[in-house]
């Protein structure tokens, strides 16, 4: 069966680096990503993330 979807993978000492910020950080980190991904993309980019998330494609 073919997943649909994507995956990563991030090295163990990132994921240490992650867990020593405050929860504070981590929703200002969120928020940044958030606020930048939805100025960076088209309406199209959009609409295909979409899909990756609800895994249609």
């Amino acid at each position: 069966m073919k997943r649909k979807g994507y995956s990563y993978t991030l090295e163990d000492e990132k994921i240490i680096e992650y867990m020593k910020l405050t929860t504070a950080q981590k929703l200002a980190w969120l928020d940044e990503i958030n606020e930048f991904t939805e100025m960076a993309l088209t309406p199209k980019e959009k609409e295909l993330r979409e899909k990756f998330r609800r895994g249609e494609i």
